[in-house]
């Protein structure tokens, strides 16, 4: 397992504190992501809240990768595959838009890619919510409160817990929306 990602892959929700290494742990999985499929890629994010310095998190590294065409993705699946990522397409009946990669080492997840379209709704909330977060520190600050409230209260229920940040986070990027357009 790599050093600062220990997440249990479906296992209790799990938040902790910010760990300095996960910017470096997503530098090396995008210069592997780059390395295997880079001619599909437009751009590569590193989203969520392992993104945002000081911000407590579920200790896995998310990813997003960003193509012209959701169509280039077929030829990414065997390259994600064989860097260790496996490939979940039932999650596409949830998020059609999406192609869904997880890794794990042993039990424990250390990173998720969200495939889609750089032009895409998905690829807009995400940044416009990230980049919020880290201009605004006392909104991380109001979200990491309520994300260890709720990872205490939906532990073991991690739909719940992801429905339960649904409200905070859309206000966050309404108010994002509002304060780019100013």
């Amino acid at each position: 397992m790599e050093p600062g990602v220990t997440s249990q892959a479906g296992g209790p929700v799990v938040i902790v504190d910010f760990d300095r290494r996960w910017p470096a742990l997503y530098e090396r999985a995008r210069a592997e992501l780059l390395t295997a499929v880079g001619p599909w890629l437009v751009a590569v994010e590193h989203v969520g809240s392992t993104a945002v310095p000081g911000l407590a998190a579920k200790p896995v590294i998310d990813i997003m990768a960003g193509l012209r065409s959701l169509g280039a993705a077929a030829h990414c699946i065997p390259r994600l595959q064989a860097l260790g990522y496996e490939y979940v397409p039932p999650f596409e009946a949830e998020l059609p838009e999406r192609r869904y990669f997880r890794r794990n080492a042993g039990a424990v997840r250390t990173h998720q890619v969200h495939m889609v379209e750089t032009s895409s709704e998905f690829w807009e909330r995400h940044l416009l919510f990230r980049d919020y977060l880290r201009a605004h520190p006392e909104t991380a600050a109001e979200y990491a409160a309520l994300k260890r409230n709720l990872a205490a209260r939906f532990r073991d229920q991690r739909e719940a817990y992801t429905d339960a940040k649904g409200p905070f986070i859309r206000a966050v990027e309404a108010r994002a929306r509002a304060e780019r357009s100013r």
